[in-house]
């Protein structure tokens, strides 16, 4: 199977995600990719669950939700009832990760845990068997547009070891250089704002990102 891209609209123009997420859904992206952040397990506030639910009209393309949140639990519901079929949270987030998998499970919906580059990927170890994928931050969370933290390529190489059938997403500095390392290392699924967003060509940018996975397939 080839390399899933999953656009995120972070970077799009907040007045306006309609357009954007039409667009992405058109030239065929595998998800739309809601970045959330609520002000304390990073500094940014972005949205929430009504933006989702207003977009998912929009068309079929599945949506997932990354709670950049410190209380991730507080709102699987809302997320879910929004229509994501992904929710993904963060490891540093909560003790009781494994739980929080379980109550994803109980609503009906793919559960991944993420960690961020200063986390250890031994932290997934005892979720491997139960969670759908494992999100590797490969920029600090928080803003869009960063360059890609190069040891995070390492992490998904490591994480590939442990769980050859694993989903294994990374989020942050992908571009048709960066994609290429980390689609070696054992990336299935890509996360893209910036580079997506860059000059208005999200069609083309999709593409670029794609072709460069499969120049090293």
């Amino acid at each position: 199977m080839g390399p899933l891209i999953a656009p995120s609209i972070l970077s799009c123009d907040p007045s306006d995600f309609r357009t954007p997420v039409a667009t992405m859904m058109g030239c065929g992206a595998d998800w739309i990719h809601f970045d959330v952040m609520d002000g304390q397990f990073v500094p940014p506030i972005t949205f929430g669950s009504e933006l989702v639910k207003s977009l998912r009209p929009l068309g079929e393309t599945p949506f997932e939700a990354h709670l950049m949140t410190k209380t991730p639990d507080r709102h699987f519901s809302a997320f879910a009832s929004a229509g994501c079929k992904r929710i993904v949270f963060h490891a540093e987030a909560t003790d009781h990760a494994h739980r929080l998998v379980q109550q994803l499970k109980e609503l009906g919906v793919y559960a991944g845990v993420a960690i961020n580059p200063g986390t250890p990927v031994e932290i997934l170890a005892p979720l491997l068997e139960i969670i759908d994928v494992a999100l590797v931050m490969t920029v600090n969370p928080g803003w869009g547009g960063q360059n890609l933290i190069r040891s995070c390529i390492e992490k998904v190489r490591t994480i590939r070891h442990m769980a050859p059938d694993l989903e294994i997403e990374v989020d942050g500095g992908v571009d048709p250089v960066s994609i290429t390392e980390l689609w070696e290392a054992g990336a299935t699924t890509f996360v893209a704002g910036s580079y997506v967003s860059k000059g208005g060509r999200i069609k083309e940018n999709i593409e670029e990102l794609r072709s460069a996975c499969a120049l090293k397939s």
